[in-house]
């Protein structure tokens, strides 16, 4: 069963206009946008086909108008798509009826937006409790388990505030809270640390982290932040004009940016706070280091910089079980810090 993956989209396309399905069967799958935008027809998500393991976090990337967010309003039908078809864990979602689709997103589907959307008449207990209620559980239960959830998100001691008495940071870990109440398989979550400050927005990315640790979700998570993407994802999916222009792990976007248009995002990355040793390491197990120093291929590069350096022979890399998998030289950390294609002004 768990080869079966979670989210499989195939050759999905989203066109807006009174003609888009038309146009759709007319361009036998070879959409130009451009063309399209003549005739009235705007491409939101053009010829999208990837898949998503069960406990994976694909992170969608793009700025705005590059159509991630309509590509997460198709998988969760909040939109139907033009063309192609989606399945979530083997059932065909474009097949679905109404009642269907309103079963798949209560049981399966938790959605998180930008805007937190809390009852402002309802206290922290009772937004997260709302949605179990709406899908009939008895309020003693409901209210348990959204007891449970307070817990889980950090904010114990607010259960009786109002939206208006929390910060924006504690508005969105309540978002989370209620949608995490009903226990999700599928989690969407839409910008949903962009209107915070840049430092709750990192404590959120960090709560975020840990809490993916402990639930092991499949997650879809839109962000028009390159460093968020970076900093969550498993894989990254980077859009522009409807267009998948590269799926990949981050240490591949970083290392490997297949055009022009991802070589942009990466040029300026850090690549010693993103990359992992694993990403830099020579595969032979060359590392004949006197001093039996090692280094684990899962460390971020930045932790181990200056152990490496301060050696002349290549570093033994490790597995957690302590086996050598390769060894790092010196100047391959040099050279990935301060060369690697970046322009100097």
């Amino acid at each position: 069963m768990s080869s079966t993956p979670v989210i499989k989209c195939e050759s999905v396309y989203k066109i807006f206009g009174t003609n888009a399905k038309k146009m759709l069967q007319n361009a036998n799958g070879n959409v130009d946008a451009k063309s399209f935008q003549d005739a009235g027809c705007i491409v939101g998500v053009n010829n999208a086909s990837f898949e998503v393991s069960k406990g994976e976090m694909l992170v969608v990337m793009g700025l705005s108008g590059s159509g991630k967010s309509t590509l997460l309003r198709c998988i969760s039908r909040l939109t139907d798509a033009t063309g192609g078809k989606i399945f979530i864990e083997g059932q065909d979602l474009l097949a679905m009826n109404e009642r269907q689709l309103i079963e798949l997103r209560r049981n399966k589907m938790g959605m998180v937006f930008q805007s937190f959307a809390l009852l402002p008449h309802k206290t922290v207990l009772e937004n997260i409790a709302f949605p179990l209620q709406i899908k009939g559980s008895k309020t003693n239960e409901s209210i348990q388990k959204a007891v449970e959830m307070v817990e889980l998100v950090g904010l114990k001691g607010r259960e009786n505030y109002f939206p208006r008495e929390l910060s924006g940071g504690q508005q969105q870990r309540v978002g989370i809270a209620r949608s995490l109440a009903v226990e999700p398989d599928i989690w969407f979550l839409d910008e949903p640390f962009s209107a915070l400050d840049p430092l709750i927005r990192k404590e959120m990315q960090d709560e975020f982290l840990r809490l993916q640790g402990v639930l092991n979700k499949t997650i879809l998570f839109i962000t028009h932040d390159f460093d968020e993407a970076l900093r969550l994802a498993d894989r990254i999916a980077i859009m522009k004009d409807g267009l998948i222009e590269q799926l990949d792990t981050p240490a591949d976007i970083v290392l490997n940016p297949k055009t022009e248009y991802v070589r942009k995002f990466t040029q300026e990355v850090p690549r010693e706070k993103v990359l992992k040793i694993e990403a830099v390491m020579d595969k032979s197990s060359g590392g004949q280091n006197a001093d039996n120093i090692t280094v684990s291929k899962d460390a971020i590069i930045e932790t181990v910089a200056e152990k490496i350096l301060s050696q002349d022979k290549p570093v033994s890399v490790i597995d957690k079980n302590n086996n050598v998998v390769g060894s790092v030289k010196p100047s391959k950390i040099i050279q990935t810090v301060f060369g690697q294609g970046k322009e100097k002004k």
